[in-house]
Protein backbone atom coordinates (compact mmCIF):
# COMPACT_ATOMS: atom_id res chain seq x y z
CA UNK A 1 0.00 0.00 0.00
CA UNK A 2 1.52 3.27 -1.11
CA UNK A 3 -1.24 5.94 -1.05
CA UNK A 4 1.21 8.84 -1.39
CA UNK A 5 3.25 7.09 -4.13
CA UNK A 6 6.56 7.32 -2.27
CA UNK A 7 7.82 3.91 -3.41
CA UNK A 8 6.47 4.33 -6.94
CA UNK A 9 8.14 7.73 -7.35
CA UNK A 10 11.43 6.46 -5.92
CA UNK A 11 11.45 3.51 -8.32
CA UNK A 12 10.69 5.74 -11.31
CA UNK A 13 13.62 7.99 -10.37
CA UNK A 14 15.87 4.94 -9.96
CA UNK A 15 14.83 3.56 -13.35
CA UNK A 16 15.51 6.95 -14.89
CA UNK A 17 19.04 7.04 -13.48
CA UNK A 18 19.63 3.41 -14.48
CA UNK A 19 19.17 4.53 -18.07
CA UNK A 20 21.91 7.15 -17.61
CA UNK A 21 24.66 5.24 -15.75
CA UNK A 22 27.50 7.51 -16.86
CA UNK A 23 25.87 10.64 -15.52
CA UNK A 24 24.92 8.79 -12.32
CA UNK A 25 28.47 7.53 -11.67
CA UNK A 26 29.97 10.95 -12.36
CA UNK A 27 27.59 12.54 -9.87
CA UNK A 28 28.37 9.89 -7.22
CA UNK A 29 32.11 10.38 -7.75
CA UNK A 30 31.80 14.15 -7.31
CA UNK A 31 29.74 13.73 -4.15
CA UNK A 32 32.19 11.23 -2.62
CA UNK A 33 35.10 13.56 -3.39
CA UNK A 34 33.33 16.40 -1.60
CA UNK A 35 32.58 14.16 1.39
CA UNK A 36 36.19 12.95 1.57
CA UNK A 37 37.47 16.53 1.47
CA UNK A 38 35.04 17.59 4.19
CA UNK A 39 36.05 14.63 6.39
CA UNK A 40 39.72 15.51 6.01
CA UNK A 41 39.12 19.17 6.86
CA UNK A 42 36.97 18.41 9.88
CA UNK A 43 39.43 15.78 11.19
CA UNK A 44 42.31 18.26 10.99
CA UNK A 45 40.22 20.95 12.67
CA UNK A 46 39.25 18.56 15.47
CA UNK A 47 42.81 17.37 16.07
CA UNK A 48 44.17 20.91 16.03
CA UNK A 49 41.59 22.07 18.51
CA UNK A 50 42.09 19.20 20.92
CA UNK A 51 45.88 19.58 20.90
CA UNK A 52 46.00 23.36 21.31
CA UNK A 53 47.71 24.73 24.42
CA UNK A 54 44.52 26.36 25.64
CA UNK A 55 42.52 23.15 25.29
CA UNK A 56 45.15 21.10 27.18
CA UNK A 57 44.49 23.24 30.26
CA UNK A 58 40.76 22.54 30.16
CA UNK A 59 39.15 19.88 32.29
CA UNK A 60 38.15 16.56 30.77
CA UNK A 61 34.49 17.61 30.77
CA UNK A 62 35.25 20.91 28.99
CA UNK A 63 37.32 19.13 26.34
CA UNK A 64 34.60 16.53 25.91
CA UNK A 65 31.94 19.23 25.50
CA UNK A 66 34.05 21.00 22.89
CA UNK A 67 34.69 17.74 21.06
CA UNK A 68 30.98 16.89 20.93
CA UNK A 69 30.20 20.37 19.60
CA UNK A 70 32.78 19.96 16.84
CA UNK A 71 31.45 16.49 16.04
CA UNK A 72 27.95 17.91 15.68
CA UNK A 73 29.22 20.72 13.46
CA UNK A 74 31.13 18.31 11.24
CA UNK A 75 28.15 15.97 10.99
CA UNK A 76 25.96 18.88 9.97
CA UNK A 77 28.41 19.77 7.19
CA UNK A 78 28.44 16.19 5.88
CA UNK A 79 24.67 16.01 6.11
CA UNK A 80 24.42 19.19 4.05
CA UNK A 81 26.64 17.76 1.31
CA UNK A 82 24.75 14.47 1.05
CA UNK A 83 21.36 16.20 1.29
CA UNK A 84 22.22 18.60 -1.50
CA UNK A 85 23.31 15.66 -3.64
CA UNK A 86 20.10 13.71 -3.02
CA UNK A 87 17.96 16.73 -3.79
CA UNK A 88 19.96 17.36 -6.95
CA UNK A 89 19.43 13.74 -8.00
CA UNK A 90 15.68 14.12 -7.49
CA UNK A 91 15.65 17.38 -9.46
CA UNK A 92 17.62 15.96 -12.37
CA UNK A 93 16.23 12.41 -12.53
CA UNK A 94 15.53 11.56 -16.19
CA UNK A 95 12.11 10.76 -17.61
CA UNK A 96 9.96 12.02 -14.72
CA UNK A 97 6.80 14.02 -15.29
CA UNK A 98 6.57 17.39 -13.56
CA UNK A 99 4.20 15.95 -10.93
CA UNK A 100 6.53 12.99 -10.29
CA UNK A 101 9.55 15.30 -9.99
CA UNK A 102 7.71 17.53 -7.52
CA UNK A 103 6.76 14.47 -5.50
CA UNK A 104 10.32 13.11 -5.60
CA UNK A 105 11.68 16.42 -4.34
CA UNK A 106 9.10 16.65 -1.57
CA UNK A 107 9.78 13.19 -0.17
CA UNK A 108 13.55 13.55 -0.59
CA UNK A 109 13.39 16.69 1.54
CA UNK A 110 11.30 14.79 4.09
CA UNK A 111 14.03 12.12 4.20
CA UNK A 112 16.94 14.52 4.54
CA UNK A 113 15.06 16.48 7.19
CA UNK A 114 14.38 13.33 9.20
CA UNK A 115 18.00 12.17 9.37
CA UNK A 116 19.65 15.51 10.02
CA UNK A 117 22.22 15.29 12.85
CA UNK A 118 20.22 17.50 15.23
CA UNK A 119 17.65 14.67 15.46
CA UNK A 120 20.29 12.37 16.99
CA UNK A 121 20.96 12.91 20.70
CA UNK A 122 24.76 12.70 20.59
CA UNK A 123 24.94 14.97 17.55
CA UNK A 124 22.66 17.62 19.06
CA UNK A 125 25.13 19.77 20.98
CA UNK A 126 22.40 21.57 22.94
CA UNK A 127 20.88 18.26 24.06
CA UNK A 128 24.30 17.02 25.25
CA UNK A 129 24.96 20.31 27.02
CA UNK A 130 21.59 20.20 28.80
CA UNK A 131 22.26 16.60 29.88
CA UNK A 132 25.53 17.63 31.50
CA UNK A 133 24.16 20.82 33.05
CA UNK A 134 21.12 19.05 34.50
CA UNK A 135 23.13 15.99 35.61
CA UNK A 136 20.99 13.74 33.43
CA UNK A 137 17.59 15.17 34.42
CA UNK A 138 16.90 16.41 30.88
CA UNK A 139 17.12 12.82 29.57
CA UNK A 140 14.30 11.69 31.86
CA UNK A 141 12.23 14.76 30.93
CA UNK A 142 12.77 13.99 27.26
CA UNK A 143 11.79 10.34 27.68
CA UNK A 144 8.63 11.40 29.51
CA UNK A 145 7.77 13.72 26.63
CA UNK A 146 8.45 10.96 24.09
CA UNK A 147 6.24 8.48 25.96
CA UNK A 148 3.47 11.06 26.23
CA UNK A 149 3.76 11.85 22.51
CA UNK A 150 3.25 8.21 21.57
CA UNK A 151 0.38 7.85 24.01
CA UNK A 152 -1.45 11.08 23.14
CA UNK A 153 -0.31 12.19 19.68
CA UNK A 154 0.68 9.12 17.64
CA UNK A 155 4.35 9.92 18.16
CA UNK A 156 4.25 13.57 17.03
CA UNK A 157 5.88 15.95 19.47
CA UNK A 158 3.97 18.71 21.22
CA UNK A 159 4.29 22.04 19.44
CA UNK A 160 3.20 24.24 22.31
CA UNK A 161 2.86 24.37 26.07
CA UNK A 162 -0.85 23.58 26.29
CA UNK A 163 -1.04 24.90 29.85
CA UNK A 164 0.04 28.39 28.75
CA UNK A 165 -3.31 29.25 27.16
CA UNK A 166 -7.00 28.89 27.84
CA UNK A 167 -9.82 29.93 25.53
CA UNK A 168 -11.70 32.79 27.13
CA UNK A 169 -8.91 33.56 29.62
CA UNK A 170 -5.90 34.74 27.61
CA UNK A 171 -7.04 33.71 24.13
CA UNK A 172 -10.21 34.63 22.22
CA UNK A 173 -11.09 37.44 24.62
CA UNK A 174 -12.57 40.20 22.44
CA UNK A 175 -16.01 41.06 23.93
CA UNK A 176 -18.96 39.87 21.92
CA UNK A 177 -22.01 37.61 21.81
CA UNK A 178 -23.19 34.58 19.90
CA UNK A 179 -26.26 35.90 18.07
CA UNK A 180 -27.06 32.92 15.85
CA UNK A 181 -26.51 29.18 15.93
CA UNK A 182 -27.41 26.38 13.53
CA UNK A 183 -26.11 22.86 12.94
CA UNK A 184 -22.94 24.16 11.22
CA UNK A 185 -21.91 27.38 12.86
CA UNK A 186 -22.30 30.00 15.53
CA UNK A 187 -22.22 33.64 14.46
CA UNK A 188 -20.43 35.99 16.84
CA UNK A 189 -21.11 39.71 16.89
CA UNK A 190 -18.40 41.82 18.54
CA UNK A 191 -19.20 44.71 20.87
CA UNK A 192 -18.47 48.19 19.48
CA UNK A 193 -15.36 50.00 20.70
CA UNK A 194 -16.07 53.42 19.15
CA UNK A 195 -18.97 55.87 19.60
CA UNK A 196 -19.76 55.67 15.87
CA UNK A 197 -19.35 52.84 13.39
CA UNK A 198 -19.45 52.44 9.62
CA UNK A 199 -22.90 51.52 8.34
CA UNK A 200 -21.98 48.26 6.65
CA UNK A 201 -20.77 45.48 8.96
CA UNK A 202 -17.80 43.23 8.18
CA UNK A 203 -18.69 39.52 7.97
CA UNK A 204 -15.69 37.20 8.30
CA UNK A 205 -16.13 33.69 6.87
CA UNK A 206 -13.50 31.51 8.51
CA UNK A 207 -12.12 28.18 7.27
CA UNK A 208 -13.76 25.14 8.85
CA UNK A 209 -10.37 23.44 9.03
CA UNK A 210 -9.00 24.58 12.43
CA UNK A 211 -10.90 26.95 14.71
CA UNK A 212 -11.99 30.49 13.90
CA UNK A 213 -9.92 32.24 16.54
CA UNK A 214 -6.77 32.69 14.47
CA UNK A 215 -8.41 36.12 13.96
CA UNK A 216 -8.81 36.64 17.71
CA UNK A 217 -5.73 35.34 19.49
CA UNK A 218 -4.48 37.82 22.08
CA UNK A 219 -5.35 41.54 22.35
CA UNK A 220 -2.03 42.55 20.76
CA UNK A 221 -2.57 40.50 17.57
CA UNK A 222 -6.36 40.13 17.34
CA UNK A 223 -7.62 40.99 13.86
CA UNK A 224 -11.22 41.42 15.02
CA UNK A 225 -10.16 43.68 17.91
CA UNK A 226 -8.27 45.83 15.40
CA UNK A 227 -11.30 46.09 13.09
CA UNK A 228 -13.60 46.99 15.97
CA UNK A 229 -11.14 49.68 17.08
CA UNK A 230 -11.29 51.16 13.56
CA UNK A 231 -15.05 51.66 13.80
CA UNK A 232 -16.37 48.52 12.11
CA UNK A 233 -19.16 46.27 13.32
CA UNK A 234 -17.72 42.77 13.01
CA UNK A 235 -19.36 39.35 12.73
CA UNK A 236 -17.43 36.07 12.44
CA UNK A 237 -18.32 32.43 11.82
CA UNK A 238 -17.34 29.83 14.43
CA UNK A 239 -17.85 26.37 12.93
CA UNK A 240 -19.03 23.26 14.72
CA UNK A 241 -16.44 20.48 14.93
CA UNK A 242 -18.03 17.74 12.77
CA UNK A 243 -19.11 14.39 14.20
CA UNK A 244 -20.28 11.21 12.47
CA UNK A 245 -23.87 12.46 12.16
CA UNK A 246 -22.59 15.31 9.95
CA UNK A 247 -21.08 12.96 7.34
CA UNK A 248 -23.34 14.24 4.54
CA UNK A 249 -22.70 17.94 5.12
CA UNK A 250 -21.64 19.33 1.74
CA UNK A 251 -19.53 22.24 0.57
CA UNK A 252 -22.68 24.06 -0.56
CA UNK A 253 -24.09 23.64 2.96
CA UNK A 254 -21.11 25.55 4.31
CA UNK A 255 -21.73 28.12 1.56
CA UNK A 256 -25.45 28.62 2.26
CA UNK A 257 -26.05 27.57 5.88
CA UNK A 258 -22.73 29.10 6.86
CA UNK A 259 -21.58 32.09 4.80
CA UNK A 260 -25.00 33.10 3.44
CA UNK A 261 -26.72 32.68 6.81
CA UNK A 262 -24.03 34.79 8.49
CA UNK A 263 -24.50 37.58 5.93
CA UNK A 264 -28.29 37.54 6.32
CA UNK A 265 -28.14 37.69 10.14
CA UNK A 266 -25.55 40.48 10.06
CA UNK A 267 -27.75 42.49 7.68
CA UNK A 268 -30.82 42.03 9.86
CA UNK A 269 -29.06 43.03 13.09
CA UNK A 270 -27.32 46.01 11.48
CA UNK A 271 -30.42 47.13 9.58
CA UNK A 272 -28.63 47.33 6.22
CA UNK A 273 -29.07 45.86 2.76
CA UNK A 274 -25.41 45.00 2.15
CA UNK A 275 -22.27 43.98 4.02
CA UNK A 276 -18.51 43.83 3.53
CA UNK A 277 -17.83 40.07 3.21
CA UNK A 278 -14.39 38.52 3.73
CA UNK A 279 -13.16 34.93 3.67
CA UNK A 280 -9.96 33.23 4.72
CA UNK A 281 -8.46 30.14 3.00
CA UNK A 282 -11.21 27.57 2.31
CA UNK A 283 -13.69 30.00 3.91
CA UNK A 284 -12.69 32.40 1.14
CA UNK A 285 -13.27 29.69 -1.47
CA UNK A 286 -16.79 29.22 -0.08
CA UNK A 287 -17.32 33.00 -0.19
CA UNK A 288 -16.09 33.16 -3.81
CA UNK A 289 -18.48 30.35 -4.76
CA UNK A 290 -21.26 32.20 -2.94
CA UNK A 291 -20.49 35.39 -4.87
CA UNK A 292 -20.79 33.49 -8.15
CA UNK A 293 -24.01 31.88 -6.88
CA UNK A 294 -25.48 35.25 -5.87
CA UNK A 295 -24.54 36.88 -9.16
CA UNK A 296 -26.21 34.00 -10.99
CA UNK A 297 -29.45 35.06 -9.27
CA UNK A 298 -29.31 38.77 -10.09
CA UNK A 299 -32.73 40.26 -10.60
CA UNK A 300 -34.33 38.59 -7.60
CA UNK A 301 -35.25 40.78 -4.59
CA UNK A 302 -32.26 41.36 -2.30
CA UNK A 303 -30.20 39.29 -4.72
CA UNK A 304 -26.90 41.00 -3.91
CA UNK A 305 -26.42 41.35 -0.16
CA UNK A 306 -22.64 41.87 -0.54
CA UNK A 307 -21.34 45.32 -1.41
CA UNK A 308 -17.70 44.21 -1.74
CA UNK A 309 -15.67 41.15 -0.92
CA UNK A 310 -12.22 40.25 0.35
CA UNK A 311 -10.19 37.05 0.05
CA UNK A 312 -7.31 36.26 2.41
CA UNK A 313 -4.86 33.65 1.01
CA UNK A 314 -7.59 31.94 -0.97
CA UNK A 315 -7.61 29.78 -4.11
CA UNK A 316 -10.43 29.34 -6.58
CA UNK A 317 -8.03 28.05 -9.27
CA UNK A 318 -6.42 24.93 -7.77
CA UNK A 319 -4.13 24.15 -10.70
CA UNK A 320 -1.07 25.12 -8.61
CA UNK A 321 -1.82 24.15 -5.00
CA UNK A 322 1.79 24.18 -3.85
CA UNK A 323 3.31 21.39 -1.78
CA UNK A 324 -0.14 20.34 -0.61
CA UNK A 325 -0.76 19.07 -4.14
CA UNK A 326 1.99 16.47 -3.64
CA UNK A 327 -0.23 14.78 -1.05
CA UNK A 328 -3.30 14.74 -3.30
CA UNK A 329 -3.57 12.18 -6.09
CA UNK A 330 -5.92 9.39 -7.09
CA UNK A 331 -4.33 6.88 -4.69
CA UNK A 332 -4.23 9.24 -1.73
CA UNK A 333 -7.79 10.41 -2.37
CA UNK A 334 -8.98 6.78 -2.39
CA UNK A 335 -7.09 6.19 0.88
CA UNK A 336 -8.56 9.30 2.54
CA UNK A 337 -12.02 8.46 1.19
CA UNK A 338 -11.78 5.09 2.89
CA UNK A 339 -10.90 6.78 6.19
CA UNK A 340 -13.89 9.08 5.86
CA UNK A 341 -16.24 6.22 4.99
CA UNK A 342 -15.32 4.46 8.24
CA UNK A 343 -15.85 7.43 10.56
CA UNK A 344 -18.12 9.75 8.59
CA UNK A 345 -15.41 12.41 8.68
CA UNK A 346 -11.68 12.90 8.28
CA UNK A 347 -10.21 13.09 11.74
CA UNK A 348 -8.42 16.31 12.56
CA UNK A 349 -5.16 14.56 13.41
CA UNK A 350 -4.70 13.53 9.78
CA UNK A 351 -5.27 17.08 8.55
CA UNK A 352 -2.83 18.34 11.18
CA UNK A 353 -0.21 15.81 10.08
CA UNK A 354 -0.54 16.91 6.45
CA UNK A 355 0.07 20.55 7.35
CA UNK A 356 2.97 19.62 9.64
CA UNK A 357 4.60 17.69 6.79
CA UNK A 358 4.56 20.86 4.69
CA UNK A 359 6.86 22.52 7.23
CA UNK A 360 8.37 19.41 8.78
CA UNK A 361 11.65 20.99 9.80
CA UNK A 362 9.86 23.40 12.12
CA UNK A 363 6.63 21.57 13.00
CA UNK A 364 8.01 18.03 13.40
CA UNK A 365 11.77 17.77 13.83
CA UNK A 366 12.53 20.99 15.69
CA UNK A 367 9.71 20.20 18.10
CA UNK A 368 11.07 16.64 18.56
CA UNK A 369 14.58 17.90 19.31
CA UNK A 370 13.29 20.58 21.69
CA UNK A 371 11.06 18.35 23.81
CA UNK A 372 12.42 14.80 23.46
CA UNK A 373 16.16 15.30 23.03
CA UNK A 374 16.68 18.48 25.02
CA UNK A 375 13.95 17.75 27.56
CA UNK A 376 12.52 21.25 27.37
CA UNK A 377 8.94 22.49 27.70
CA UNK A 378 7.45 23.53 24.33
CA UNK A 379 7.16 27.28 23.69
CA UNK A 380 4.12 29.29 24.72
CA UNK A 381 3.02 30.36 21.23
CA UNK A 382 -0.58 31.44 20.63
CA UNK A 383 -0.35 30.63 16.91
CA UNK A 384 1.01 27.14 17.60
CA UNK A 385 -1.72 26.58 20.21
CA UNK A 386 -4.32 27.41 17.54
CA UNK A 387 -2.46 25.25 15.02
CA UNK A 388 -2.70 22.28 17.41
CA UNK A 389 -6.45 22.77 17.98
CA UNK A 390 -7.46 20.50 15.10
CA UNK A 391 -10.97 19.97 13.72
CA UNK A 392 -12.60 17.19 11.71
CA UNK A 393 -13.82 17.43 8.11
CA UNK A 394 -17.21 15.93 7.09
CA UNK A 395 -17.06 13.14 4.52
CA UNK A 396 -19.14 14.87 1.82
CA UNK A 397 -17.39 18.23 2.17
CA UNK A 398 -14.02 16.48 2.29
CA UNK A 399 -14.74 14.56 -0.90
CA UNK A 400 -15.74 17.78 -2.67
CA UNK A 401 -12.59 19.52 -1.47
CA UNK A 402 -10.25 16.71 -2.58
CA UNK A 403 -11.92 15.62 -5.80
CA UNK A 404 -13.87 18.58 -7.16
CA UNK A 405 -11.49 21.36 -6.11
CA UNK A 406 -7.96 19.96 -5.79
CA UNK A 407 -8.00 17.09 -8.28
CA UNK A 408 -10.48 18.30 -10.93
CA UNK A 409 -10.24 22.08 -10.36
CA UNK A 410 -13.92 22.32 -11.26
CA UNK A 411 -14.43 25.90 -10.13
CA UNK A 412 -12.54 27.05 -13.25
CA UNK A 413 -12.15 23.91 -15.44
CA UNK A 414 -14.28 21.40 -17.37
CA UNK A 415 -17.35 23.52 -17.91
CA UNK A 416 -19.75 25.18 -15.49
CA UNK A 417 -20.25 23.80 -11.99
CA UNK A 418 -23.72 23.79 -10.47
CA UNK A 419 -24.25 24.29 -6.73
CA UNK A 420 -27.60 24.59 -4.98
CA UNK A 421 -29.51 24.86 -8.24
CA UNK A 422 -27.43 27.61 -9.85
CA UNK A 423 -24.59 27.45 -12.35
CA UNK A 424 -21.48 29.23 -11.11
CA UNK A 425 -19.89 31.72 -13.47
CA UNK A 426 -17.14 33.77 -11.84
CA UNK A 427 -17.05 36.11 -14.84
CA UNK A 428 -20.39 37.52 -13.67
CA UNK A 429 -18.90 38.79 -10.41
CA UNK A 430 -18.30 42.55 -10.60
CA UNK A 431 -18.38 43.68 -6.96
CA UNK A 432 -15.15 45.38 -5.76
CA UNK A 433 -12.56 42.87 -4.60
CA UNK A 434 -9.62 43.08 -2.20
CA UNK A 435 -7.20 40.13 -2.23
CA UNK A 436 -4.33 39.26 0.10
CA UNK A 437 -1.63 36.74 -0.80
CA UNK A 438 1.48 35.74 1.12
CA UNK A 439 4.91 35.51 -0.50
CA UNK A 440 5.98 32.43 1.50
CA UNK A 441 2.60 30.67 1.54
CA UNK A 442 3.03 26.89 1.14
CA UNK A 443 -0.73 26.16 1.23
CA UNK A 444 -2.13 28.79 -1.15
CA UNK A 445 0.83 29.99 -3.28
CA UNK A 446 0.47 33.67 -4.01
CA UNK A 447 0.45 33.40 -7.84
CA UNK A 448 -2.60 31.15 -7.44
CA UNK A 449 -4.36 33.71 -5.24
CA UNK A 450 -3.50 36.42 -7.77
CA UNK A 451 -5.09 34.32 -10.53
CA UNK A 452 -8.52 35.05 -9.03
CA UNK A 453 -8.23 38.56 -10.50
CA UNK A 454 -8.53 37.22 -14.04
CA UNK A 455 -11.39 34.86 -13.15
CA UNK A 456 -13.75 37.72 -12.19
CA UNK A 457 -14.82 41.11 -13.55
CA UNK A 458 -14.39 42.85 -10.20
CA UNK A 459 -12.17 45.91 -9.90
CA UNK A 460 -9.42 44.43 -7.73
CA UNK A 461 -6.78 45.63 -5.30
CA UNK A 462 -4.12 43.05 -4.52
CA UNK A 463 -1.87 42.96 -1.46
CA UNK A 464 1.15 40.68 -1.08
CA UNK A 465 2.42 40.15 2.45
CA UNK A 466 6.02 39.04 2.94
CA UNK A 467 5.28 36.11 5.28
CA UNK A 468 3.47 32.77 5.07
CA UNK A 469 -0.11 31.49 5.19
CA UNK A 470 -0.61 32.44 8.85
CA UNK A 471 1.96 35.12 9.63
CA UNK A 472 1.06 36.97 6.45
CA UNK A 473 -2.52 37.40 7.72
CA UNK A 474 -1.97 37.71 11.48
CA UNK A 475 -0.08 40.92 10.81
CA UNK A 476 -0.90 43.56 13.47
CA UNK A 477 0.34 47.13 13.16
CA UNK A 478 3.34 47.87 15.38
CA UNK A 479 5.93 50.60 15.56
CA UNK A 480 8.55 47.85 15.96
CA UNK A 481 7.31 45.76 13.04
CA UNK A 482 9.84 44.84 10.39
CA UNK A 483 7.20 43.31 8.14
CA UNK A 484 6.58 44.54 4.62
CA UNK A 485 4.02 44.24 1.87
CA UNK A 486 3.20 45.36 -1.65
CA UNK A 487 -0.21 46.75 -2.58
CA UNK A 488 -1.84 48.16 -5.68
CA UNK A 489 -4.60 47.97 -8.23
CA UNK A 490 -4.50 45.01 -10.59
CA UNK A 491 -5.85 46.96 -13.62
CA UNK A 492 -5.99 43.97 -15.97
CA UNK A 493 -2.46 42.72 -15.24
CA UNK A 494 -2.37 38.95 -15.78
CA UNK A 495 1.21 38.09 -14.79
CA UNK A 496 1.70 38.25 -10.99
CA UNK A 497 5.44 38.85 -11.33
CA UNK A 498 4.84 41.84 -13.61
CA UNK A 499 2.36 43.23 -11.10
CA UNK A 500 4.89 42.79 -8.27
CA UNK A 501 7.66 44.47 -10.26
CA UNK A 502 5.51 47.58 -10.64
CA UNK A 503 4.68 47.93 -6.93
CA UNK A 504 6.63 49.83 -4.29
CA UNK A 505 7.61 47.97 -1.13
CA UNK A 506 5.75 49.25 1.93
CA UNK A 507 6.73 48.73 5.57
CA UNK A 508 4.39 47.65 8.35
CA UNK A 509 1.01 45.96 8.34
CA UNK A 510 -1.47 45.79 5.48
CA UNK A 511 -4.34 45.84 8.02
CA UNK A 512 -4.43 49.64 7.85
CA UNK A 513 -4.57 49.48 4.05
CA UNK A 514 -7.58 47.17 4.17
CA UNK A 515 -9.38 49.30 6.77
CA UNK A 516 -8.87 52.36 4.55
CA UNK A 517 -10.11 50.43 1.50
CA UNK A 518 -13.26 49.35 3.35
CA UNK A 519 -13.88 52.92 4.47
CA UNK A 520 -13.62 54.11 0.85
CA UNK A 521 -16.48 51.85 -0.23
CA UNK A 522 -19.01 54.63 0.39
CA UNK A 523 -19.81 54.15 4.08
CA UNK A 524 -20.95 56.84 6.48
CA UNK A 525 -20.70 56.51 10.25
CA UNK A 526 -23.70 56.05 12.53
CA UNK A 527 -24.44 54.96 16.09
CA UNK A 528 -23.50 51.29 16.68
CA UNK A 529 -26.26 48.70 16.24
CA UNK A 530 -27.52 46.82 19.26
CA UNK A 531 -25.95 43.53 20.24
CA UNK A 532 -28.31 41.13 18.55
CA UNK A 533 -31.91 41.98 17.72
CA UNK A 534 -35.44 40.84 18.45
CA UNK A 535 -35.13 38.23 15.72
CA UNK A 536 -31.62 37.24 16.74
CA UNK A 537 -31.12 37.92 20.45
CA UNK A 538 -27.75 37.19 22.09
CA UNK A 539 -27.52 33.51 23.00
CA UNK A 540 -24.38 33.54 25.13
CA UNK A 541 -21.15 35.51 25.46
CA UNK A 542 -18.34 35.01 22.96
CA UNK A 543 -16.48 32.83 22.17
CA UNK A 544 -19.49 30.52 22.40
CA UNK A 545 -19.87 26.75 22.53
CA UNK A 546 -18.61 25.38 19.20
CA UNK A 547 -15.06 26.68 19.61
CA UNK A 548 -14.61 24.49 22.70
CA UNK A 549 -15.60 21.23 20.95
Amino acid sequence: MDPFEIYDTSMRAAVGWAAAPGQWLQSCHSMMAEVQQALTEESKRFASSQNSNRRREDSFEERWRAGMTQLARGSQKLHGLVSEWLIRMAEQAPDLTEAQRRRALFWTRQLTGAWQPANCFWLNSLAVRRMLDSKGESIFQGLESLADDFKQRDGLSRLVDENAFEIGRNLVCTPGSVVFRNRLMELIQYAPATPAVYVKPVVLVQPWINKYYIFDLQPTNSFVRFLVSQGFTVFITSWKNPTADMAEVRFEDYMLEGAMAAIDVAREISGVDQVHAAGYCIGGTALAALMAWLNAGKGAPNAMPVADWTLFTTLIDFSEPGDLGVLIGDKSIAFIQDLMEREGYLEGKYISLAFRLLKADHLIWRAFAHTCLQGQVPPGSDVLYWNSDATNLPKAAGSFLLQTLYRDNRLVNRGPLELAGRTLDFQRIDQPLYLVGALQDHICPWPGTFATCRQVQSPARYVLANEGHIAGIVNPPSTRSKKKYWAGSVDGVVDPEKWLASQAEQRGSWWNDWAAWLARQGDEQVAPPTMGSTAHPPIEPAPGRYVRE
